[in-house]
Protein backbone atom coordinates (compact mmCIF):
# COMPACT_ATOMS: atom_id res chain seq x y z
CA UNK A 1 0.00 0.00 0.00
CA UNK A 2 1.23 3.47 -0.89
CA UNK A 3 0.01 6.48 0.75
CA UNK A 4 0.34 9.63 -0.57
CA UNK A 5 -0.25 13.19 2.02
CA UNK A 6 1.39 16.47 1.55
CA UNK A 7 5.27 16.95 1.39
CA UNK A 8 5.26 17.83 5.18
CA UNK A 9 3.40 15.00 6.36
CA UNK A 10 5.81 12.63 5.08
CA UNK A 11 8.13 11.37 7.82
CA UNK A 12 4.98 11.42 10.41
CA UNK A 13 2.85 8.99 8.22
CA UNK A 14 6.31 7.03 7.58
CA UNK A 15 7.17 6.97 11.31
CA UNK A 16 3.89 5.28 11.12
CA UNK A 17 5.06 1.99 8.87
CA UNK A 18 3.64 3.28 5.52
CA UNK A 19 5.58 3.66 1.91
CA UNK A 20 4.91 7.36 1.46
CA UNK A 21 4.70 9.72 -1.92
CA UNK A 22 4.79 13.50 -1.36
CA UNK A 23 1.42 14.62 -3.27
CA UNK A 24 0.49 18.45 -3.73
CA UNK A 25 1.25 21.12 -1.62
CA UNK A 26 2.42 21.10 2.36
CA UNK A 27 -0.16 21.39 4.88
CA UNK A 28 0.45 25.02 5.43
CA UNK A 29 0.21 26.15 2.14
CA UNK A 30 -2.94 24.44 1.81
CA UNK A 31 -4.31 26.36 5.37
CA UNK A 32 -2.82 29.08 3.95
CA UNK A 33 -5.22 29.53 0.86
CA UNK A 34 -7.89 28.27 2.84
CA UNK A 35 -7.50 31.63 4.61
CA UNK A 36 -8.01 33.10 1.46
CA UNK A 37 -10.55 31.22 0.58
CA UNK A 38 -12.32 32.07 4.18
CA UNK A 39 -12.05 35.48 3.31
CA UNK A 40 -14.75 35.10 0.76
CA UNK A 41 -17.50 34.58 3.63
CA UNK A 42 -15.65 37.04 5.48
CA UNK A 43 -16.10 39.92 2.64
CA UNK A 44 -18.81 38.47 0.12
CA UNK A 45 -21.34 40.52 2.45
CA UNK A 46 -19.32 43.80 1.67
CA UNK A 47 -19.74 45.32 -1.79
CA UNK A 48 -16.68 47.54 -1.74
CA UNK A 49 -14.60 44.87 -1.50
CA UNK A 50 -15.30 42.91 -4.70
CA UNK A 51 -11.89 43.80 -6.23
CA UNK A 52 -10.57 41.93 -3.42
CA UNK A 53 -12.56 39.11 -4.10
CA UNK A 54 -11.69 38.95 -7.55
CA UNK A 55 -8.18 38.79 -6.59
CA UNK A 56 -8.64 36.28 -4.28
CA UNK A 57 -11.24 34.10 -7.06
CA UNK A 58 -8.24 34.19 -9.71
CA UNK A 59 -5.35 33.72 -7.26
CA UNK A 60 -7.50 30.10 -5.55
CA UNK A 61 -8.08 29.44 -9.29
CA UNK A 62 -4.46 29.90 -10.38
CA UNK A 63 -3.67 27.30 -7.46
CA UNK A 64 -6.07 25.33 -8.17
CA UNK A 65 -4.64 24.32 -11.65
CA UNK A 66 -1.48 23.96 -10.61
CA UNK A 67 -2.41 21.42 -8.17
CA UNK A 68 -4.64 19.22 -10.55
CA UNK A 69 -1.90 19.09 -12.90
CA UNK A 70 0.81 18.51 -10.33
CA UNK A 71 -1.76 15.70 -8.84
CA UNK A 72 -2.71 14.14 -11.95
CA UNK A 73 0.31 12.97 -12.80
CA UNK A 74 1.19 11.71 -9.40
CA UNK A 75 -1.78 9.73 -8.83
CA UNK A 76 -1.72 8.16 -12.57
CA UNK A 77 2.15 7.12 -11.57
CA UNK A 78 0.70 5.85 -7.90
CA UNK A 79 -2.88 3.88 -8.72
CA UNK A 80 -1.59 1.87 -11.57
CA UNK A 81 -1.33 -1.45 -10.73
CA UNK A 82 -4.09 -1.04 -7.59
CA UNK A 83 -7.08 -2.47 -6.35
CA UNK A 84 -8.69 0.47 -4.74
CA UNK A 85 -8.34 3.95 -4.87
CA UNK A 86 -8.88 6.34 -1.51
CA UNK A 87 -9.11 9.88 -2.04
CA UNK A 88 -10.59 12.62 -0.29
CA UNK A 89 -13.16 14.90 -1.04
CA UNK A 90 -10.92 17.64 -2.77
CA UNK A 91 -10.32 17.01 -6.19
CA UNK A 92 -12.36 13.76 -6.02
CA UNK A 93 -13.43 14.25 -9.84
CA UNK A 94 -9.83 14.11 -10.66
CA UNK A 95 -9.24 10.74 -8.59
CA UNK A 96 -12.76 9.09 -9.95
CA UNK A 97 -10.90 10.30 -13.88
CA UNK A 98 -7.97 7.97 -13.25
CA UNK A 99 -9.67 5.14 -11.31
CA UNK A 100 -11.68 5.07 -14.62
CA UNK A 101 -8.99 5.09 -16.61
CA UNK A 102 -7.54 1.89 -14.54
CA UNK A 103 -11.04 0.36 -14.06
CA UNK A 104 -10.53 -0.31 -10.60
CA UNK A 105 -12.86 1.13 -7.48
CA UNK A 106 -12.69 3.96 -5.69
CA UNK A 107 -13.43 5.42 -2.25
CA UNK A 108 -13.77 8.55 -1.02
CA UNK A 109 -13.70 10.30 2.20
CA UNK A 110 -16.34 13.17 3.08
CA UNK A 111 -16.50 15.13 6.32
CA UNK A 112 -19.55 17.38 5.12
CA UNK A 113 -22.35 15.91 3.33
CA UNK A 114 -21.62 17.12 -0.06
CA UNK A 115 -24.28 14.91 -2.45
CA UNK A 116 -27.45 16.92 -2.68
CA UNK A 117 -29.99 16.67 0.69
CA UNK A 118 -32.27 18.27 2.29
CA UNK A 119 -30.25 18.61 5.42
CA UNK A 120 -26.82 20.82 4.45
CA UNK A 121 -28.73 24.14 3.56
CA UNK A 122 -29.99 24.33 6.99
CA UNK A 123 -31.78 27.71 6.14
CA UNK A 124 -33.41 26.49 3.39
CA UNK A 125 -36.88 24.28 3.34
CA UNK A 126 -35.45 20.81 2.33
CA UNK A 127 -36.87 20.06 -1.18
CA UNK A 128 -35.10 23.45 -2.21
CA UNK A 129 -31.89 22.74 -0.27
CA UNK A 130 -31.89 19.27 -2.48
CA UNK A 131 -32.73 21.49 -5.88
CA UNK A 132 -29.91 24.39 -4.79
CA UNK A 133 -27.26 21.61 -4.07
CA UNK A 134 -27.92 19.56 -7.14
CA UNK A 135 -27.97 23.14 -9.09
CA UNK A 136 -24.93 23.88 -7.53
CA UNK A 137 -22.83 21.27 -8.85
CA UNK A 138 -24.53 21.42 -12.27
CA UNK A 139 -23.72 24.66 -12.44
CA UNK A 140 -19.75 24.27 -10.95
CA UNK A 141 -19.27 20.89 -13.96
CA UNK A 142 -20.27 23.68 -16.71
CA UNK A 143 -18.32 26.77 -15.82
CA UNK A 144 -15.06 25.23 -13.21
CA UNK A 145 -15.29 21.87 -14.98
CA UNK A 146 -13.36 22.23 -18.12
CA UNK A 147 -9.97 21.13 -15.99
CA UNK A 148 -11.87 17.83 -15.31
CA UNK A 149 -13.13 17.64 -18.84
CA UNK A 150 -9.38 18.18 -20.64
CA UNK A 151 -8.09 15.47 -18.19
CA UNK A 152 -10.67 13.31 -19.22
CA UNK A 153 -9.30 13.55 -22.69
CA UNK A 154 -5.77 13.60 -22.27
CA UNK A 155 -6.76 9.90 -20.74
CA UNK A 156 -9.04 9.09 -23.73
CA UNK A 157 -12.01 8.36 -21.81
CA UNK A 158 -15.44 8.67 -23.23
CA UNK A 159 -16.97 12.00 -23.03
CA UNK A 160 -19.93 12.71 -20.39
CA UNK A 161 -22.15 15.54 -19.37
CA UNK A 162 -23.14 14.24 -16.04
CA UNK A 163 -21.48 16.27 -13.32
CA UNK A 164 -18.70 14.78 -11.52
CA UNK A 165 -20.36 14.24 -8.36
CA UNK A 166 -23.08 12.70 -9.77
CA UNK A 167 -20.76 10.08 -11.85
CA UNK A 168 -18.93 9.50 -8.87
CA UNK A 169 -22.65 8.21 -7.04
CA UNK A 170 -23.19 6.46 -10.54
CA UNK A 171 -20.03 4.81 -11.44
CA UNK A 172 -20.80 2.97 -7.39
CA UNK A 173 -17.63 4.44 -5.63
CA UNK A 174 -18.19 4.15 -1.95
CA UNK A 175 -18.84 7.45 -0.15
CA UNK A 176 -17.34 7.15 3.55
CA UNK A 177 -19.35 9.89 5.62
CA UNK A 178 -16.84 10.94 8.33
CA UNK A 179 -19.23 12.45 10.75
CA UNK A 180 -21.80 11.53 13.00
CA UNK A 181 -25.71 10.92 11.81
CA UNK A 182 -26.84 12.90 14.97
CA UNK A 183 -25.50 16.01 13.11
CA UNK A 184 -27.62 16.10 10.47
CA UNK A 185 -30.93 14.20 11.86
CA UNK A 186 -33.10 12.97 8.79
CA UNK A 187 -29.65 12.43 6.44
CA UNK A 188 -29.93 8.89 6.93
CA UNK A 189 -33.45 8.15 5.84
CA UNK A 190 -33.36 10.54 3.06
CA UNK A 191 -30.49 8.58 2.17
CA UNK A 192 -31.82 5.18 2.66
CA UNK A 193 -31.09 4.14 -0.91
CA UNK A 194 -27.63 4.56 -0.69
CA UNK A 195 -27.13 3.62 2.86
CA UNK A 196 -24.36 0.80 2.20
CA UNK A 197 -22.48 3.27 -0.68
CA UNK A 198 -22.64 6.26 1.79
CA UNK A 199 -22.08 4.94 5.50
CA UNK A 200 -21.63 7.42 8.21
CA UNK A 201 -18.53 6.20 10.48
CA UNK A 202 -18.11 9.55 12.73
CA UNK A 203 -15.01 11.99 12.48
CA UNK A 204 -11.41 10.11 12.00
CA UNK A 205 -9.39 11.71 14.21
CA UNK A 206 -5.51 10.86 15.86
CA UNK A 207 -6.17 11.69 19.71
CA UNK A 208 -2.57 11.48 19.62
CA UNK A 209 -0.99 12.40 23.10
CA UNK A 210 1.27 15.93 23.42
CA UNK A 211 3.85 16.96 25.90
CA UNK A 212 1.71 19.38 27.16
CA UNK A 213 -0.81 16.92 28.34
CA UNK A 214 0.12 16.07 31.84
CA UNK A 215 1.04 20.28 32.76
CA UNK A 216 -2.44 21.19 31.19
CA UNK A 217 -4.08 18.27 33.49
CA UNK A 218 -2.25 19.56 36.38
CA UNK A 219 -3.48 23.57 35.76
CA UNK A 220 -6.85 22.15 35.09
CA UNK A 221 -6.80 20.02 38.64
CA UNK A 222 -5.38 23.31 40.52
CA UNK A 223 -8.82 25.32 40.29
CA UNK A 224 -12.21 25.02 38.55
CA UNK A 225 -12.40 23.64 34.97
CA UNK A 226 -11.96 26.38 32.45
CA UNK A 227 -13.49 27.21 29.11
CA UNK A 228 -11.37 25.75 26.25
CA UNK A 229 -10.03 28.03 23.79
CA UNK A 230 -9.23 26.48 20.54
CA UNK A 231 -8.89 28.24 17.06
CA UNK A 232 -6.75 25.09 15.80
CA UNK A 233 -5.86 26.17 12.08
CA UNK A 234 -7.57 29.75 11.53
CA UNK A 235 -5.28 32.05 11.33
CA UNK A 236 -5.73 35.50 13.88
CA UNK A 237 -5.28 39.43 12.33
CA UNK A 238 -4.28 40.31 15.85
CA UNK A 239 -3.40 37.15 18.16
CA UNK A 240 -2.46 39.62 20.89
CA UNK A 241 -6.26 41.47 21.01
CA UNK A 242 -7.44 38.03 20.87
CA UNK A 243 -5.97 36.85 23.67
CA UNK A 244 -6.77 40.39 25.42
CA UNK A 245 -10.79 39.64 24.88
CA UNK A 246 -10.48 35.98 25.99
CA UNK A 247 -8.72 37.07 29.27
CA UNK A 248 -10.99 40.15 30.05
CA UNK A 249 -14.38 38.38 29.02
CA UNK A 250 -13.28 34.97 31.28
CA UNK A 251 -12.00 37.72 34.06
CA UNK A 252 -15.37 39.39 34.33
CA UNK A 253 -17.32 35.87 33.99
CA UNK A 254 -15.10 34.59 36.83
CA UNK A 255 -13.69 31.50 35.10
CA UNK A 256 -10.68 30.14 33.62
CA UNK A 257 -9.68 30.21 30.11
CA UNK A 258 -7.39 27.23 28.35
CA UNK A 259 -5.90 28.38 25.45
CA UNK A 260 -4.41 25.88 22.64
CA UNK A 261 -2.60 28.27 20.06
CA UNK A 262 -2.14 25.45 17.44
CA UNK A 263 -2.03 27.92 14.02
CA UNK A 264 -3.80 31.14 15.53
CA UNK A 265 -0.23 32.87 16.40
CA UNK A 266 -0.62 33.13 19.99
CA UNK A 267 1.80 33.34 22.16
CA UNK A 268 2.65 30.82 24.42
CA UNK A 269 4.60 33.30 26.93
CA UNK A 270 3.12 34.57 30.61
CA UNK A 271 -0.22 35.63 30.82
CA UNK A 272 -2.76 36.77 33.42
CA UNK A 273 -2.86 33.80 36.33
CA UNK A 274 -6.15 32.65 34.84
CA UNK A 275 -4.99 32.47 31.60
CA UNK A 276 -3.22 28.90 30.26
CA UNK A 277 -1.99 28.94 27.03
CA UNK A 278 0.04 25.69 25.48
CA UNK A 279 0.88 25.28 21.48
CA UNK A 280 -0.79 21.86 21.40
CA UNK A 281 -2.99 19.74 23.33
CA UNK A 282 -4.90 16.56 23.01
CA UNK A 283 -8.39 17.35 22.54
CA UNK A 284 -9.64 14.10 23.56
CA UNK A 285 -8.01 14.03 27.33
CA UNK A 286 -8.42 17.25 28.10
CA UNK A 287 -11.81 18.69 27.02
CA UNK A 288 -13.89 16.40 29.21
CA UNK A 289 -12.33 18.38 31.96
CA UNK A 290 -13.47 21.85 30.55
CA UNK A 291 -16.74 23.74 30.78
CA UNK A 292 -17.23 24.39 27.31
CA UNK A 293 -15.12 24.97 24.20
CA UNK A 294 -14.84 27.90 22.15
CA UNK A 295 -13.62 26.84 18.47
CA UNK A 296 -13.09 27.55 15.30
CA UNK A 297 -15.71 24.78 13.29
CA UNK A 298 -13.36 22.92 12.36
CA UNK A 299 -14.25 18.91 11.86
CA UNK A 300 -11.96 17.34 14.53
CA UNK A 301 -12.27 20.13 16.81
CA UNK A 302 -15.76 20.24 17.01
CA UNK A 303 -16.27 16.10 16.73
CA UNK A 304 -14.09 16.29 19.48
CA UNK A 305 -16.04 18.83 21.99
CA UNK A 306 -19.26 16.53 20.81
CA UNK A 307 -17.69 13.41 22.04
CA UNK A 308 -16.46 14.78 25.38
CA UNK A 309 -19.96 16.21 26.12
CA UNK A 310 -19.45 19.72 26.85
CA UNK A 311 -20.97 22.74 25.72
CA UNK A 312 -19.66 24.87 22.48
CA UNK A 313 -19.39 28.10 21.36
CA UNK A 314 -18.35 28.15 17.18
CA UNK A 315 -16.64 31.32 16.06
CA UNK A 316 -16.95 30.83 12.23
CA UNK A 317 -14.97 32.38 9.20
CA UNK A 318 -15.28 29.87 6.75
CA UNK A 319 -18.46 28.49 4.60
CA UNK A 320 -17.99 24.85 6.20
CA UNK A 321 -17.49 26.17 9.07
CA UNK A 322 -20.50 28.30 9.38
CA UNK A 323 -22.72 25.16 8.44
CA UNK A 324 -20.56 23.38 11.73
CA UNK A 325 -21.93 26.29 13.73
CA UNK A 326 -25.50 25.67 12.49
CA UNK A 327 -25.32 22.24 13.35
CA UNK A 328 -23.96 23.18 16.99
CA UNK A 329 -26.89 25.51 17.23
CA UNK A 330 -29.55 23.02 15.88
CA UNK A 331 -28.14 20.47 18.60
CA UNK A 332 -28.78 22.78 21.02
CA UNK A 333 -25.56 22.51 22.50
CA UNK A 334 -24.03 25.45 21.75
CA UNK A 335 -24.23 28.88 20.05
CA UNK A 336 -22.01 30.30 16.79
CA UNK A 337 -21.36 33.64 15.56
CA UNK A 338 -18.97 35.03 12.43
CA UNK A 339 -15.94 35.87 13.72
CA UNK A 340 -15.25 39.42 12.45
CA UNK A 341 -18.20 40.53 14.68
CA UNK A 342 -16.78 39.64 17.96
CA UNK A 343 -16.13 41.78 20.44
CA UNK A 344 -16.01 41.66 24.35
CA UNK A 345 -19.52 41.74 24.87
CA UNK A 346 -20.71 39.57 22.33
CA UNK A 347 -17.83 37.35 23.45
CA UNK A 348 -19.43 37.87 27.25
CA UNK A 349 -22.83 37.40 26.27
CA UNK A 350 -22.53 33.81 24.21
CA UNK A 351 -20.15 32.53 27.16
CA UNK A 352 -23.27 33.11 29.72
CA UNK A 353 -25.49 31.78 27.03
CA UNK A 354 -23.41 28.12 26.56
CA UNK A 355 -22.74 27.77 30.23
CA UNK A 356 -25.85 27.41 31.39
CA UNK A 357 -27.25 24.18 32.74
CA UNK A 358 -29.37 22.99 29.73
CA UNK A 359 -26.57 23.18 27.13
CA UNK A 360 -24.64 20.91 29.41
CA UNK A 361 -27.26 19.07 30.13
CA UNK A 362 -28.14 18.39 26.41
CA UNK A 363 -24.03 18.49 25.38
CA UNK A 364 -23.71 15.25 27.69
CA UNK A 365 -27.01 13.68 26.16
CA UNK A 366 -25.46 13.90 22.81
CA UNK A 367 -22.24 12.49 23.50
CA UNK A 368 -23.95 9.36 24.01
CA UNK A 369 -24.69 9.19 20.11
CA UNK A 370 -21.31 9.96 19.21
CA UNK A 371 -19.06 7.16 17.56
CA UNK A 372 -15.85 7.13 19.44
CA UNK A 373 -12.24 7.96 17.62
CA UNK A 374 -11.73 4.06 18.11
CA UNK A 375 -15.06 3.11 16.30
CA UNK A 376 -14.88 5.83 13.67
CA UNK A 377 -11.67 4.79 12.45
CA UNK A 378 -12.43 0.42 12.79
CA UNK A 379 -15.83 1.43 10.96
CA UNK A 380 -14.09 3.05 8.03
CA UNK A 381 -11.67 0.76 7.55
CA UNK A 382 -14.35 -2.52 7.23
CA UNK A 383 -16.32 -0.43 4.94
CA UNK A 384 -13.56 0.05 2.80
CA UNK A 385 -12.13 -3.45 3.26
CA UNK A 386 -15.66 -5.40 2.52
CA UNK A 387 -15.97 -2.92 -0.41
CA UNK A 388 -12.81 -3.52 -2.16
CA UNK A 389 -13.30 -7.00 -1.76
CA UNK A 390 -16.63 -6.92 -3.07
CA UNK A 391 -15.77 -5.02 -5.93
CA UNK A 392 -12.42 -7.83 -7.05
CA UNK A 393 -14.90 -10.72 -6.62
CA UNK A 394 -17.14 -8.56 -9.31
Amino acid sequence: MEVAVPPDQVGFVESAGFTTVAYGPDSQTALAKNSGASLYGESAHRPWQLSRLRKLYREDWEFQERCRSELGSVLMSLTEGADLLFHGQVFEDLADNVAEYYDIPMATLHYIPLRPNGQFLWFLPAPFSRAAMTAFWWLTSRVAGNAEKRQRRELGLPKDTRAATRRITERGSLEIQAYDEVCFPGLATEWARWKDQRPFVGTLTLELPTDADDEVASWIAAGTPPICFAFGSMSLKSPADTIAMISEACAQLGERALVCAGSSGFSTDSHAEHVKVVATMNYATIFPACRAVVHHGGAGTMAAALRAGIPHLVLWSAPDRRMRGAVITRLKVGTARRFSGLNSESLISDLRQILAPQYLDRARAVATQMKTSGESAAAAADHIEVFASLRCRG
